[in-house]
């Protein structure tokens, strides 16, 4: 059983509430240029990466589709309906993004592949979700994409850290 919890259960668990979470932060914007949900949300790839790294991308492409039908139906309670259906869209693409290139970059350094994945699919799902979200509302969503990438790319400097403590000792299954 703890076999299964590590594989699957708590990547779920930590995908979910990190979706959630971002979804009902992203709507208290700090400035002009950033909302509270830029620093959230790039620890999705993070946990989609360990998960990557771990157990395969297989494993991770299901984690990453069950932890977004649970975010999506929680986030339609806990957020507008229009950020949960933007962020669904966006989640769900940009994390299947993620997959496909840390698999491709998986044998490079030990950087490569969770940096670049991140970062690829972080500008693209900025782009898609501040677009869905809040184009025609009146709100600077150009400046908060400009600020949520920014934040994004400095988190995912940041997360390098925790994923080589996390996965340094630890060999890849898949």
């Amino acid at each position: 059983m703890s076999s299964q919890i590590e594989r699957w259960v708590l990547p779920v668990l930590a995908m979910t509430l990190v979706v959630v979470a971002s979804n009902i932060l992203v709507q208290y914007p700090i400035n002009d240029w950033l909302t509270w949900g830029a620093f959230t949300y790039p620890v999705a790839f993070l946990v989609t990466d360990l998960t990557n790294r771990r157990f395969g991308p297989t494993m991770a492409r299901r984690v990453a589709l069950v932890g977004f039908a649970l975010a999506v139906v929680l986030s339609i309670w806990l957020a507008t309906p229009r950020i949960a259906l933007a962020s669904g869209a966006a989640f769900l693409s940009a994390q299947l993004l993620d997959v496909a290139i840390f698999n491709r970059l998986r044998d490079q350094s030990w950087w490569q592949a969770p940096l670049v994945s991140s970062a690829l699919a972080s500008a693209w799902d900025t782009a898609l979700f501040f677009s869905l979200a809040f184009a025609f509302t009146g709100l600077p969503w150009v400046t908060w994409a400009i600020g949520d990438f920014a934040a994004k790319m400095t988190m995912a400097l940041i997360l390098l850290l925790p994923f080589r403590f996390l996965m340094g000792r630890r060999p890849a299954t898949a």
